[in-house]
């Protein structure tokens, strides 16, 4: 077993609400002054900066976990997390049809960036992200997991988006046997889940510091095989 300093839910400059200084190599370079090692993107409804940050992470030894917060048609919001960044990719594709077409106000939300392995801007989303899909929470649940993923509630100690502040409690079906927490204090809102404490950083001074590692049963000297454990253990929660 190996112990991984984490944050597994971390927004860029792709996401209309993260700061412009959300890049790939700006989240890589901050993530490394925190002292971490595994790092999931997670923008809003896409996946098109996890490229440029899989390379940014190399530069400085994290392992880069790409992914997603999906908003579901009840406007829960799901963490979704994928063992390949080709799987990530994929992923994007096949929810674009439950995309809803909003046109994105720059002027109000903000810009929707894809950037490259430099910082440079290549291109924008010219929808507005995050508003919900038309995905159900048990059918977004299924995707995930026909693309070899994981996804969890996120933020369940948030009112905003949280799924015990829409639903009420964790519904039988999907079965989540992991949940994310801003707060570790909060864990017993996870009624004996597994937790994963991430920030949801939009800026870079709010993503995590060390904190409460997660093992999982890889070397860190293999990405592949990390990745491979992640997705297992929030599949399966803690045995």
């Amino acid at each position: 077993m190996s112990a991984f300093t984490y944050d597994l839910h971390v927004h860029s400059c792709l996401s209309p609400c993260g700061d412009d200084d959300m890049t790939p190599c700006n989240i890589a370079g901050m993530a490394h002054l925190n002292g971490l090692e595994l790092v999931a993107l997670t923008d809003h409804n896409a996946s098109r900066n996890c490229p440029a940050f899989f390379r940014a992470c190399a530069e400085y030894g994290i392992i880069p976990v790409a992914g997603m917060e999906l908003t579901t048609a009840e406007d829960i919001h799901l963490v979704c997390l994928f063992e390949t960044l080709e799987a990530a990719l994929s992923f994007e594709e096949a929810i674009q049809p439950h995309r809803m077409q909003i046109r994105n106000r720059k002027g109000i939300y903000g810009e929707q960036r894809i950037l490259n392995e430099r910082d440079e801007v290549i291109g924008e989303d010219p929808w507005f992200l995050p508003a919900a899909t038309s995905l159900d929470l048990e059918t977004a649940a299924r995707l995930v997991d026909a693309y070899g993923g994981a996804c969890y509630p996120a933020h369940i100690d948030r009112e905003a988006n949280g799924l015990l502040a829409i639903l009420g409690a964790f519904p039988p079906e999907p079965v989540f046997r992991c949940a994310e927490l801003r707060e570790a204090e909060h864990a017993a809102l996870a009624e004996g889940r597994t937790t994963v404490v991430s920030s949801d950083a939009h800026r870079l001074w709010e993503l995590k510091e060390g904190g409460t590692p997660l093992e999982l049963d890889a070397p860190k000297e293999d990405p592949e095989a990390v990745r491979h454990a992640l997705i297992a253990y929030l599949k399966r929660g803690a045995e």
